[in-house]
């Protein structure tokens, strides 16, 4: 049985030591720590596969590279050791401490890029972190920790500031997220886990579901929409949060979007076969079936008695509605897609809101459009924290490859998604900000006759005026 008072003494102790640590230090235990994470990237994504089969290994090969090499470019010179900040204007000088020791939970989708990414932004922050795998996955995450401790060590860290549950229980788990000396919890993987986390008192970056509904406007480039799309979807199974869920067509470019797909390998379903796919895809609770996430479409389409040629690479549902009517307008972790057809963009706009609000409020939105006022229109109507356009929704949201957003395999979905920011988490969000704050008048009160604010008779406008008559 893992000791948990234990672990949480060790990791205190670690955040004690290395809270002493400067800049320099720091900055070389994270360059060690990337380089032995980057140095594992194959053998860890092959491992990761193997053991949970979900996704490709491939693919995992490039989320392990954006966990480390991305992350690292990304945070390499962030300030995050004492003095961060200096106003001499205003008199507000900044200092950055660290929280103290962070739960990292880890999903089975991404169980060594996430342990690296959070490695590596907790140790940047001099943070000490306790990292707690998916029992589906723990093999692979307990190696990857390993990995990034034994670098770390040898680069001069404090013992202990990297630790792991080698036993995975849900009870385990809990007790930790709810240890009154643990100070944050970075949470990613499935809803019921992350509520637990928000639920335990202890401060939490967390995530939401991604429900990801895309747009493709009659003014979009029909053929490399769906390259973009497909290559997305298609990335390690749909194994990414903000990945594609469901198109969302204007009618004046549906048909010419469909035979796109179909030249691609994707696989329209008559409406039979979309009722025996769904409980395959879909539990008894209408939540997603997990021996389907990350599985090839050949294979989920054999599971449902579905017959389908030879290098199918997407099964798609053309649908009327959404809601629970229509279980496969939920989110589906595999080349699964719903299929709408709007009538206008008016109509697509409200499907996309319809389908952002079913399961995905906050996360992530796409549109490929090359009409810069509906791009616009369309972005202020969404409540989403990511608006990806022109790019494939799942590579675009993690951020770096396609745009200049963060780097992060942790992507809140704000107060929509019941998560304290809509930001791609980073680093950035695991310091503590202290200011130092200089005394500075404020001019205009001390000019003004601070007993006329006495005088009820005056409004805003009148003792406006009559502090431009004083001056």
């Amino acid at each position: 049985m893992v000791d948990i008072d234990d672990i949480m003494q060790r990791a205190v102790t670690a955040a004690a030591v290395f809270s002493q640590y400067d800049q320099a230090e720091t900055d070389r235990i994270v360059e060690a720590v990337y380089r032995a994470a980057f140095a594992a990237r194959v053998r860890l994504a092959r491992q990761a596969h193997e053991e949970t089969g979900i996704g490709r290994w491939e693919d995992k090969v490039i989320k392990n590279v954006v966990a480390t090499q991305f992350v690292y470019e990304d945070i390499r010179d962030l300030r995050t050791v004492g003095i961060v900040h200096e106003d001499a204007q205003a008199g507000i000088i900044e200092i950055a401490q660290p929280v103290g020791p962070i739960l990292a939970v880890i999903p089975a989708t991404n169980p060594t890029s996430t342990v690296f990414f959070k490695v590596l932004s907790a140790l940047k922050t001099r943070n000490p972190v306790i990292v707690s795998p998916s029992r589906r996955a723990r093999g692979c995450s307990v190696e990857a920790a390993r990995i990034c401790y034994e670098a770390a060590l040898a680069a001069g860290a404090p013992e202990d500031c990297v630790q792991w549950l080698e036993e995975v229980s849900r009870v385990q788990t809990q007790a930790l997220m709810a240890h009154p000396q643990l100070a944050m919890i970075l949470a990613t993987g499935a809803t019921s886990l992350v509520h637990t986390a928000y639920s335990s008192g202890t401060p939490t970056l967390g995530v939401g579901p991604g429900n990801v509904p895309v747009y493709v406007d009659a003014s979009a480039d029909v053929a490399f929409a769906v390259r973009e799309i497909c290559a997305s979807k298609l990335f390690d199974y749909g194994t990414i949060c903000a990945s594609e869920q469901a198109i969302v067509a204007d009618r004046a470019i549906a048909d010419e979007l469909m035979e796109a797909f179909r030249q691609q390998g994707a696989y329209f379903l008559d409406n039979r076969e979309a009722k025996r796919l769904e409980p395959v895809v879909l539990d008894e609770s209408g939540h997603m079936a997990g021996d389907i996430v990350g599985r090839p479409a050949e294979e989920i389409a054999r599971k449902a008695g579905i017959p389908v040629p030879s290098g199918t690479t997407l099964l798609i549902a053309t649908l009327e509605g959404v809601g629970d009517d229509y279980p496969l307008s939920r989110e589906i972790l595999a080349p699964v897609l719903a299929f709408y057809i709007a009538e206008d963009f008016a109509a697509g706009v409200e499907t996309c809101i319809d389908l952002n609000f079913y399961g995905g409020i906050g996360h992530t939105v796409s549109l490929f459009c090359n009409d810069e006022a509906r791009i616009r229109e369309f972005s202020v109507l969404m409540n989403a924290g990511r608006i990806v356009v022109n790019m494939p929704s799942a590579l675009g949201a993690v951020g770096h490859l396609y745009n200049r957003i963060p780097p992060s395999l942790t992507l809140g979905c704000g107060t929509g998604g019941k998560n304290i920011t809509t930001d791609n988490v980073t680093a950035r969000h695991l310091i503590n900000v202290q200011r130092i704050t200089r005394r500075r008048e404020n001019t205009v009160f001390q000019r003004f006759d601070k007993a006329l604010y006495l005088d009820e008779s005056l409004d805003a406008d009148a003792i406006h005026a009559r502090y431009h008559r004083n001056v």
